[in-house]
């Protein structure tokens, strides 16, 4: 949950975003003393946000019984879930066989390069062939693209996905389905189904992935978020690698 919610001044708002607490997990496990320092306030004006945090965050009470354990599970279960966990395919076999089936849903995966090596080939691609029908080996689900850099190029997810039909359909030609799947294997079906956000500044992208939960609630059929890059933004806007630190680890955990 955002810190925007707390019933705070907008100046102290602001002032946690730039220490790097950007949701309110962050803050309840910081002591006031700490806050006060950090932000440079009274340690009363800290005190006060931390108890604000806890109380919109659930974490004031206290856990027992049940509640406390909803999160667990047994390693059959874990052992179970693995088997059934579905895969994207990069569109290179000897790739997939390399990521041990393509890239998994269900786990965050980090790719990382120089400029110009493929990052972003590779996230098109991925927004694309995650739409490829279930009939036809792939997952029928949509894509979200959140875009930093202003790198993405819907003339070349175009091709992407002209090549990517052209491809699937060859390969099952003689699919029992065939003629259902090929009416909606086209270049601007598969676009549509591509959610695209444009960011540009790194408070934008921490609001963004900070109520991505609810926006993917309302919306099942999503089965990749692609952000391209991470960084950008931070790279060029934190000066303090503290906070920095801080703020993408919170992302990442989100």
């Amino acid at each position: 949950m955002e810190i925007s919610i707390l019933p705070i001044s907008s100046i102290h708002k602001d002032q946690l975003i730039r220490a790097g607490y950007t949701s309110l997990e962050s803050l309840v496990v910081v002591s006031p003393y700490r806050l006060a320092q950090e932000l440079n306030i009274l340690q009363e004006e800290a005190l006060h946000i931390v108890k604000e945090a806890l109380k919109y965050s659930g974490a004031g009470g206290v856990q027992t019984g049940r509640s406390f354990f909803k999160g667990c599970q047994s390693a059959w279960e874990m052992l179970e879930e693995e088997k059934i966990l579905n895969y994207i395919s990069t569109g290179c076999e000897d790739f997939d066989d390399i990521l041990g089936g393509g890239i998994s849903c269900k786990e965050v995966t980090e790719v990382g390069g120089v400029p110009g090596i493929g990052k972003t080939q590779l996230g098109i691609q991925l927004a694309i062939n995650v739409q490829v029908p279930l009939a036809y080996g792939g997952l029928g689900g949509k894509a979200v693209y959140i875009d930093t850099e202003g790198s993405f190029m819907p003339e070349r997810a175009y091709q992407v996905a002209e090549a990517c039909i052209m491809d699937t359909l060859d390969k099952f030609a003689f699919h029992k389905d065939f003629e259902i799947c090929k009416e909606v294997m086209q270049p601007k079906f598969f676009l549509s189904n591509i959610i695209y956000f444009r960011i540009c500044s790194y408070t934008e992208q921490i609001s963004v992935i900070n109520n991505l939960h609810k926006f993917l609630e309302e919306r099942k059929d999503v089965k990749v978020v692609i952000i391209d890059s991470i960084t950008f933004h931070f790279r060029r806007d934190f000066k303090d690698m503290l906070r920095r630190t801080r703020v993408l680890a919170d992302m990442s955990q989100n």
